[in-house]
């Protein structure tokens, strides 16, 4: 074995073009494997948080035509302890209007949060474009679209309506952008027990929303805690409410694999047709390596060996080259605001596991040269030349 190591080094240190030249090949896949799987990885983290990242990933409602349920301390307590949970809130919600004058209203949803709990999935305070979050019995904090269209400003007082025909008198103590037009437009948000009193609805529940740990396994967490639920309970999850994004995404995941999987495919021909010509090109000192008493076991390893050196050395220059076009791409390419259009994401499980594909397969690669080395008869290639 220590042999053939050494002749594999030395066959492709003397022919130093041609290993120059398969090295490059290497480098090119493997970067184009690293590059286009961080790409789309990055991609869909990036389209996953904007879309859910903000939201609630798992909601608990009431079963059936009921718009609330009592508030159960007992189940919000188990649910803050479930370690699969990120986060978890209450809410309450209302639908109402703001009176403009006696013959005019405008439609919105009163949503009534327990803020230090609702901040760590909507993040109300990075979301506050003026003022402050509710804190006192009859403040709110509206959109950024809703304060235009009506040329609300802050420390306004508007009239809201119940559909209970229930009318108070709030004041706007912030305004927020949660980055959504629909939500900036019909949201109005206070604390959760001035909603509950506006509407009647003291100790009731619209829902309890979370956040998971991951969101690629919502549909399966919430059918578990749906089967410790009562019956007048039900959950929902972010994957039955958004198929076409999930569609998009196994479209995604699937082209990247298929791209990948070619890429690899043209480098192992190119390292197997690149060793196959090595083997007639080194036939001559086979053969007389052979009449030394080499055996064809060895003769078969040096060309093993050369894969293996190959792939190596080329598969971890190819994940640094990779690594830094991902990097290059997310510091260069910026979407309007300045931010990446594709963050940086540094998944180094994908990466290993195509450095170690990359390596077995270029060794792999090598198996039919080795076996036409072996193959080689001594005489005939001393005696032809």
């Amino acid at each position: 074995m220590k042999l053939a190591f050494s002749i594999a080094k030395r066959f492709l240190l003397s022919s130093k073009g041609q290993t120059l030249l398969i090295l490059i090949g290497i480098v090119i896949g493997v970067s184009v494997q690293i590059f286009i799987g961080s790409l789309i990885t990055g991609l869909q983290a990036s389209l996953v948080d904007t879309t859910i990242g903000n939201s609630s990933q798992i909601t608990i409602e009431a079963a059936g035509t009921q718009n609330y349920f009592t508030d159960d301390n007992t189940l919000f307590d188990q649910l803050k302890n479930d370690q699969r949970l990120t986060a978890v809130s209450k809410s309450f919600d209302g639908s109402g209007f703001i009176v403009l004058d006696e013959d005019d209203t405008y439609p919105v949803l009163m949503r009534g949060f327990e803020f230090e709990q609702a901040n760590q999935i909507y993040d109300f305070e990075s979301s506050l474009v003026e003022g402050h979050i509710p804190a006192s019995e009859n403040e709110i904090m509206i959109g950024t679209n809703l304060a235009k269209d009506l040329e609300l400003s802050l420390n306004d007082s508007v009239n809201f309506l119940t559909t209970s025909f229930n009318e108070v008198e709030l004041e706007i103590v912030g305004i927020f952008d949660l980055g959504v037009a629909s939500l900036n437009k019909s949201w109005m948000i206070s604390p959760l027990n001035n909603a509950q009193k506006f509407f009647n609805e003291e100790n009731q529940l619209s829902a309890i929303e979370t956040q998971v740990d991951d969101v690629f396994a919502a549909d399966v967490i919430a059918e578990d805690i749906a089967s410790h639920l009562d019956d007048n309970l039900i959950t929902t999850n972010w994957k039955d409410q958004n198929e076409q994004l999930l569609s998009g995404l196994t479209g995604q995941s699937i082209s990247s694999y298929m791209i990948q999987v070619f890429v690899l495919l043209a480098v192992l021909l190119g390292i197997a047709s690149v060793l196959a010509i090595s083997v007639v090109q080194k036939s001559k000192q086979l053969g007389i390596l052979k009449a030394m008493g080499i055996k064809d076991r060895t003769a078969s390893f040096i060309f093993l060996f050369q894969g293996f050196m190959l792939g190596l050395v080329g598969s971890l220059i190819g994940v640094a080259v990779g690594i830094g076009l991902s990097y290059a791409f997310s510091f260069f390419v910026k979407n309007p605001d300045g931010t990446a259009l594709v963050p940086f994401n540094l998944n180094i499980p994908f990466i290993v596991i195509s450095f170690v594909i990359a390596v077995v397969a270029t060794t792999v690669a090598a198996v039919i040269p080795a076996k036409n080395s072996s193959k080689l008869n001594p005489i005939e290639v001393i005696k032809n030349g």
